[in-house]
């Protein structure tokens, strides 16, 4: 089997990766992913690539957006593997509500598509007719489980602040709605919550205007590892050793962090394993015809200090 490569598609912005050949009898896959500049989904790619190794019966083509941001190329990339005829879509899309017309348009030319990681928006999936599955995991409780561990330690009236993530992505939403259920039933003082769009040196400049603010913060919710890791920056260039973090998505670059008394908590919901597992179920619809349906639950796991 050819190696995968790595090349910078400029019309597009997208990172690409893919075979220079398709052997006809084998099943094509575009895999759509978010920023590959985020540790996250260098390790879901990681995985997706090992999966066709060893599976070996299926071709796959895969792309990631430049940054968090850039979702106009993900409706491209759509467009592209619908030209190109691939035989199922597996997505994880950055904006819920904008990936549901042109994954509809793929559905429509006999294209099998899986939703993974980010669900689609319920209300644009009813208003344009889609009946699509979602397989992934339960954002708002995993966060909770992460908000719940920070309100153990801090205790009622702890003052906390969230760092959200991209406000058009479902599980951005879910995960702020986990981290202010822990709010609530650990009576924590809430004190700000913002968006840094994922991104670890927004959620660093975001943390430390915050920070100014409210020098009293006792505790931060980030939606994600890498905003997470903005946060801990910020702290250490502002000399807070007293300020406790949790994030989502178990990266390896926090480990070190949570061991160390850097951070307190993540939250593990499996990304090299996530696209893996998508693919299965999209080639399996491909060699059957039967359809996924309603929400396949993937696992999540806190992870804190051995």
């Amino acid at each position: 089997m050819k190696l995968l490569k790595i090349a910078v598609a400029a019309a597009t912005g997208l990172a690409l990766l893919g075979g220079a050949a398709l052997a006809d009898d084998k099943p094509v896959v575009g895999l759509i992913m978010k920023s590959l500049a985020n540790e996250f989904f260098q390790n879901m790619m990681v995985g997706a690539e090992e999966h066709q190794k060893r599976r070996g019966d299926y071709e796959l083509k895969a792309v990631g957006m430049q940054n968090e941001t850039d979702f106009e190329s993900q409706i491209n990339a759509v467009e592209n593997f619908i030209t190109q005829g691939v035989d199922a879509i597996v997505v994880a899309p950055a904006d819920s509500r904008a990936m549901v017309r042109p994954l509809k348009k793929a559905m429509e030319a006999g294209i099998v598509v899986v939703n993974f990681d980010v669900a689609l928006d319920e209300e644009a999936k009813k208003q344009q007719g889609v009946e699509l599955a979602f397989v992934g995991p339960d954002n708002r409780g995993g966060a909770k489980l992460a908000g719940d561990a920070l309100g153990k330690k801090l205790g009622e009236g702890g003052k906390v602040v969230i760092i959200e993530g991209n406000p058009g992505a479902d599980n951005a939403t879910q995960r702020r709605l986990g981290f202010e259920d822990s709010v609530a039933e650990y009576k924590l003082d809430l004190l700000d919550s913002r968006t840094a769009h994922w991104e670890t040196e927004e959620a660093n400049q975001v943390f430390a205007t915050m920070l100014t603010a409210h020098p009293d913060i006792q505790g931060v919710m980030a939606a994600n590892d890498s905003m997470a890791i903005g946060v801990v920056k910020a702290l250490e260039s502002a000399g807070r050793t007293d300020i406790e973090v949790v994030g989502f998505d178990n990266i390896p670059a926090v480990g070190p962090m949570i061991e160390d008394g850097r951070m307190l908590a993540t939250v593990d919901q499996f990304g090299t394993d996530m696209a893996a597992n998508a693919i299965d179920m999209a080639l399996d619809v491909v060699s059957t015809g039967e359809q996924l349906q309603g929400w396949v639950k993937t696992p999540i796991e806190l992870v804190t200090a051995k």
